[in-house]
């Protein structure tokens, strides 16, 4: 077990941080430290009036109609939209009183971070059954950066559990988009003790847009949406959404381009001697002995992976989005393995 507080977390995504990092790298960097899809959603024209009025209430509960039904929630009752999920962790972690918390790791830290600001004492457990004895039981299935899964019916055994003595059950189904659907707890969101959460923006590759919903009992999620009041998904969120959840055809076809995208990478960096050890199709994680030299290396020529402060042997790994890139990692982890290859000579001679 591991004792968490709410201090700030490092995440991936930042280029000022890695030109710092690597300030004679060449540019533009290879963003691959974030799991966003690099083809995002099509772009499309919005009128002017979606940035020069305020967002017209019909278009909300549109939203939240087509979400529900995208994410096989019970009913549009059981769904809030927000300006990201990031924004949602510490009101969700606030629907019950401050308590103990238990989150499922190593994962995503902001869950402890915003556990923690809600009030509650968080530690981080490597093992699911120990989250029974939590008030407040947090996962992310699949699980960030490991790709772990954790089946329906051992969460809704959890659930249940929790639930009886008054607590709840988190379930952080960022990447669901891309994993086993069947493994959802979406649809069982009304039993109660239950909040799951779906990202908008890492799937359909707009994360700027800054949109993310929380799935409940209507309760639940009537608590969280008075919290938010009027107004709190922008316009052009609503808009995307609304088209991009629709727009089943697109979602099909691309689940499909990032399997291939993803059984790439696992080969390429198979063949320089970095085997993938998970992930999702949107992210591959790799577990290696030297991963900090990895990471420099690549680091220094451009292409940026996400490496893990408390983890140095752990990296993650996302999409290239054009041959170019894909060219440009080739050619670096090439270098990276005839440099390994001959520091691994001059040891033995």
């Amino acid at each position: 077990m591991k004792l968490l507080d709410g201090a700030a977390v490092d995440h991936g995504g930042s280029l000022g941080r890695a030109r710092a990092l690597f300030p004679n790298a060449p540019l533009p960097f290879v963003d691959l430290s974030t799991g966003i899809n690099p083809h995002s959603y099509p772009l499309f024209e919005l009128p002017a009036t979606i940035l020069s009025r305020l967002p017209e209430a019909g278009r909300g509960r549109e939203l939240v109609e087509i979400a529900a039904s995208a994410y096989g929630a019970p009913s549009p009752a059981n769904l809030v939209g927000a300006p990201g999920t990031q924004i949602l962790l510490p009101r969700v972690a606030s629907l019950i009183a401050p308590g103990k918390a238990l989150v499922l790791g190593p994962t995503y830290a902001e869950h402890a971070r915003a556990a923690a600001i809600a009030g509650h004492a968080v530690t981080e457990v490597g093992d699911f059954e120990v989250l029974a004895e939590a008030d407040l039981a947090i996962i992310v299935n699949p699980n960030n950066p490991d790709g772990r899964i954790i089946a329906r019916d051992r969460l809704l055994a959890l659930a249940a559990g929790l639930r009886a003595k008054g607590g709840l059950l988190v379930v952080d189904e960022a990447f669901m988009d891309v994993g086993p659907r069947e493994h959802s707890l979406a649809g069982d969101v009304s039993q109660g003790g239950i909040v799951v959460l779906r990202s908008f923006g890492k799937f359909f590759g707009l994360a700027g847009l800054r949109l993310g919903f929380a799935l409940s009992d209507a309760a639940a999620v009537g608590r969280l949406d008075n919290q938010f009041g009027p107004w709190a998904v922008a316009g052009s969120a609503l808009e995307y959404g609304i088209r991009a959840l629709a727009d089943i055809d697109w979602q099909d076809a691309m689940r499909a381009s990032l399997a291939d995208s993803s059984a790439r990478l696992d080969k390429l960096f198979g063949r320089f001697g970095a085997a993938v050890a998970g992930g999702t199709t949107l992210f591959r994680y790799l577990r290696l002995p030297d991963a900090a030299d990895l990471f420099a290396t690549l680091g220094e020529r451009g292409i940026l992976l996400r490496h893990f402060a408390d983890r140095p042997g752990v990296l993650r790994a996302g999409l290239p989005g054009s041959e170019v890139e894909w060219q440009r990692l080739e050619s670096a982890l090439a270098e990276w393995a005839s440099r390994r290859e001959d520091r691994s000579k001059g040891s033995n001679q």
